[in-house]
């Protein structure tokens, strides 16, 4: 039974493969075919070449995207996590914050970059900030929707056993709350890449939207396709760290 189960999900995930192999095989001949200008449309084959050709600035460049999006990713996952516990223990503090941070995510965050460039340069501070900014109130919504949502007969059981607040938070609440938690952390793991390049792109001297800023300039298309093809498969390597630890930590837990 185990091996049938094996090879119904080899089956399953070939079939996104065989799609995507597809699309790139015909996005090569559609290009060759009609000699598409690269400037215009450039190939998978093109593509590819850029990662050996241009590979030190594609690293450097990296390597700089990378540093602030896991910088504002953890800062963000602090910051959540001491304004969920304030929330929970302090009542009255969240009937006056929450509903501000709730508006707070209506402003565009293409708006607020410049703000943040005009204020704090354009070194690495404002793109973490950008960063800590779009992943902090995923993660938060999800750790209070976690804490508020227990089975209330668990919290007259701790109740009833005279437990204090903060060894119910501790033995009840947080443990609890970890499925959630980790919900909004697989969310915010897909935007901390991504607001960092966007951080970048509205003005920085080093990074993978900078990069991609100079290469659109200079209508080198094949770069700007690089640079987007790292940012995807960096953002989908954050997730599946997440995932990975939710697991250890679950089991864990369990």
């Amino acid at each position: 039974m185990r091996s049938l189960k094996t090879i119904d999900k080899v089956k399953d995930s070939l079939y996104p493969i065989i799609t995507f192999l597809s699309i790139l095989l015909l996005w090569e001949l559609v290009v060759q075919i009609n000699d598409i200008p690269q400037y215009i449309l450039p190939a998978p084959s093109d593509i590819i070449k850029v990662f050996s050709k241009d590979y030190l600035n594609l690293y450097t460049n990296t390597l700089t995207t990378l540093n602030e999006a896991l910088l504002g990713f953890m800062i963000a996952i602090i910051l959540s996590l001491v304004m969920g516990i304030l929330m929970d223990f302090i009542p009255i503090f969240k009937k006056c914050v929450y509903p501000i941070m709730v508006v707070s995510q209506t402003i565009p965050t293409i708006a607020i970059a410049p703000l943040l460039i005009i204020w704090f340069g354009f070194d690495m501070l404002p793109k973490v900030i950008m960063v800590t900014m779009t992943c902090f109130f995923p993660i938060l919504i999800s750790f209070v929707d976690g804490i508020e949502n227990l089975d209330k007969d668990y919290l007259n059981l701790f109740k009833t056993m005279n437990s204090s607040k903060l060894s119910t938070f501790i033995h009840l609440k947080f443990p609890m709350a970890m499925e959630k938690l980790f919900s909004g952390l697989k969310i915010s793991a897909t935007y901390a890449v991504v607001a960092a390049t966007v951080a970048e792109w509205l003005g920085g001297t080093n990074g993978l939207g900078v990069y991609m800023v100079r290469a659109k300039s200079a209508y080198a298309l094949d770069k700007v396709f690089a640079s987007t093809i790292l940012v995807v498969i960096f953002s989908l390597l954050f997730v599946l760290l997440v995932q990975l630890i939710k697991k250890i930590v679950l089991r864990h837990n369990n």
